[in-house]
């Protein structure tokens, strides 16, 4: 069961490090997916650790912005 965490952990800051450098909303998009469980586990937690629970909203939100800022926009 740790490896899979372990596995998730290391996926998650792999893709967020791909996604941020080329900003690609599908690698941020793992990265949100990826962060999941990790942020599961920390959100039951009753000290400041449960903010870790959050992480995975913050990285929807950058997914959403980069999706929207690479989309190329016709004027009419």
């Amino acid at each position: 069961m740790l490896l899979l965490w372990y596995a998730s952990f290391l996926s998650s800051i792999i893709t967020l490090a791909f996604g941020i450098s080329s900003r690609s909303w599908t690698f941020m998009f793992l990265s949100t997916v990826t962060s999941i469980p990790i942020a599961y586990y920390f959100f039951g937690a009753n000290n400041a650790l449960k903010y870790v629970g959050f992480t995975p909203i913050i990285l929807l939100v950058l997914t959403i912005y980069f999706w929207f800022s690479g989309r190329k926009t016709e004027a009419l």
